[in-house]
């Protein structure tokens, strides 16, 4: 994502005076093109890629084939690695744009106030310690939680990368210890193996895959194989070095290329396959697509090089800074009722814009002429420090408003709490309470089972107040994936009741297959509620329409429309306009819930049923 296109020329005789020479190395700026706009639009549009965040370990291989190159060039030129230049030249090279993002998004971030202000504090350590991913899994934060939308989450890679750039020149000095290159190769491709391994091992079987998501320790087998790559293909850091070009590299490439393209629109990230290879294999074609177009005349290479892709590639490294975070402000300063693609709109816009100022402006100037000579000029100095000390100034300010939680966050834990407190009081009084009244046409708590997310959690207290007894599993960031799983082992442990309401329509994708899973585990004897989903997010209105189809299709099945009857009310929802933010919107939740449960209660007994025992069904 950060590293530099430049190599020296080698020499027969290393020497500390040779110049360092400059050499363009083909198609590199348009893969980091396709990178960073993959993790563009799965933040902006999820829908029109629900697998572009393998944007960032296109980077990642990116970056460990430039670095480890610019390492080796240095070696092979003068006889040794300057690990005091090599760490000047990465600060030179990522924090003037790093403290330009988080100095004016901080200060933004005071005006806009609420829910962008939580958690500021220890985001902007983050930054400054490049250790962002470690806190966020000390924290518990979720990379794919929506209900605590962090300013700075995206500097999480970010602090891979700077992880990987102070260890790894360490311990290539040592490798470069060892006289032959193949031994090297199959050192750091065992590293990359057993980090691989490490996030399939450690990986959830279901659920959030953020621990081994955000750890270096477990992603940082792309950083590897960008390295054993370097270390292969040394010879293309040389300018006075031409190999003869191989054709077949280009084409194997650009069947690569395709393939992570193929993967950014078809992996999404709660597929399990993500952290048991499937991110192995991004890495593995960004292995293949590099090869293809870094080679001697490569038509792949001249192809992404084209004016488009390469004007983006050369800013990716600031696309990438800023999209997250404006995008975050923008969404929270537009009103609710705002079209849904006018944040994303404007936040591409501002991005495009912050990002080609910046890299004019800030990056490309020190870049070239370092931060002394940047700095000389005073007027523009004077003027820097008054905006940059304003800035930290509202940041600090922005700090110390933190309301230490979000709306969405209140809402969920009181859901939480309630659903514990009811538990609890349920396993008391079981032994001295009645047995509810038989009551066919009716619908009890005691007869609902409820599986859902964090929408149903955050309903919680309404649910139990309209329905007492129901039984309620719902956790942050479930989605329909989990369904059939989680209904499997609620009817094998005898938990399972007459009727399963099932609220997993928000946090992606809606599979048919997986809701005719789940009422093929519930067999012919229970009924199915099924909520469908209301967030500002593309996929939303697709998995409506597929959970509304599915109602339709299926006598046993009745929807309870959550998005329609919450959609004149949005106002009244948690900030994320997502979860119910108080008791008119918990109630409408519940108000849609008991709309399908009356109706399934009303339902006539079916005529000349049979059951058919080779489906489990009633057909």
């Amino acid at each position: 994502m950060t590293a530099s296109l430049t190599s020296t020329r080698a020499v027969a005789t290393p020497n500390a005076s040779v110049p360092v020479t400059r050499v363009h190395l083909s198609g590199l700026d348009g893969l980091r093109a396709v990178a960073v706009l993959a993790v563009m639009v799965f933040h902006f549009t999820p829908i029109a890629a629900p697998g572009g965040y393998i944007g960032v370990d296109v980077f990642f291989v990116i970056s460990g084939f430039l670095i480890t190159g610019l390492l080796l060039r240095e070696h092979t030129s003068r006889g040794r690695i300057s690990l005091r230049q090599f760490w000047m030249r990465r600060a030179r090279r990522l924090l003037p744009a790093l403290v330009l993002v988080v100095a004016v998004c901080s200060a933004a971030a005071f005006f806009v106030g609420g829910d962008v202000i939580v958690g500021l504090g220890v985001q902007i350590l983050g930054a400054a310690t490049f250790s962002s991913n470690w806190i966020y899994i000390a924290q518990g934060t979720s990379y794919f939680d929506g209900t605590t939308p962090e300013l700075f989450r995206n500097l999480w890679s970010l602090a891979v990368e700077e992880q990987f750039y102070l260890v790894w020149p360490l311990l290539l000095v040592a490798l470069l210890l060892l006289r032959k290159r193949r031994t090297r190769i199959a050192i750091v491709l065992a590293i990359a193996a057993a980090s691989a391994a490490a996030m399939a091992v450690l990986a959830p079987a279901s659920g959030d895959a953020t621990r081994v998501y955000y750890g270096t320790d477990t992603h940082a087998f792309g950083l590897a194989l960008g390295a054993a790559l370097a270390m292969l293909l040394s010879a293309r850091f040389s300018p006075g070095s031409v190999a003869p070009p191989r054709r077949w590299l280009a084409w194997a490439g650009a069947v690569a290329v395709g393939g992570i393209v193929l993967l950014a629109v078809a992996m999404p990230a709660e597929d399990p396959f993500v952290t048991r290879g499937g991110l192995v294999l991004v890495a593995l074609l960004t292995v293949v697509a590099i090869a293809g177009a870094t080679e001697a005349g490569s038509w792949l290479g001249r192809s992404l090089d084209a004016a488009p892709l390469r004007w983006i590639g050369e800013r990716s490294y600031g696309l990438y800074l800023w999209h997250w975070p404006v995008l975050i402000l923008v969404a929270a300063t537009l009103p609710r009722d705002a079209a849904w693609w006018t944040a994303p709109v404007l936040a591409l816009a501002i991005t495009t814009l912050a990002a080609a100022l910046s890299y004019s402006f800030v990056e490309l100037p020190i870049r070239r002429s370092g931060v002394r000579a940047y700095v000389a000029d005073r007027r523009r100095t004077v003027a820097g420090s008054i905006g940059l000390l304003a800035a930290f100034a509202l940041a600090v300010s922005a700090v110390a408003l933190d309301p230490g939680k979000t709306s969405a966050q209140i809402a969920i834990e009181e859901g939480a709490a309630a659903v514990a407190a009811a538990t609890a009081r349920a396993q008391e009084a079981a032994a001295t309470t009645d047995p509810a009244p038989d009551e066919p046409d009716l619908v009890t708590g005691d007869q609902v089972y409820a599986i859902g997310d964090s929408v149903m959690l955050a309903a919680a207290p309404w649910l139990q107040e309209r329905l007492p007894g129901i039984a309620i599993d719902a956790e942050v960031s479930r989605s329909m994936f989990v369904a059939p799983s989680l209904v499997q082992a609620a009817v094998d442990a005898g938990t399972m009741r007459p009727i399963l309401v099932l609220g997993l329509a928000t946090n992606g994708d809606v599979d048919p297959d997986d809701l005719a899973e789940v009422l093929d585990i519930l067999g012919p004897d229970r009924l199915l509620v099924v909520v469908n989903g209301q967030a500002p997010r593309d996929w939303i209105p697709i998995g409506n329409q597929v959970v509304a189809d599915f109602a339709r299709s299926e006598r046993e099945v009745e929807l309870a429309d959550w998005h329609g009857a919450i959609a004149p009310n949005i106002h009244e929802l948690a900030s994320d306009e997502v979860h119910p933010g108080g008791p008119i919107s918990g109630g409408i939740y519940v108000d849609s819930v008991m709309d399908a449960l009356q109706r399934l209660s009303e339902l006539p007994a079916p005529l000349d049923e049979v059951y058919d025992p080779s489906v489990n069904r009633v057909i």
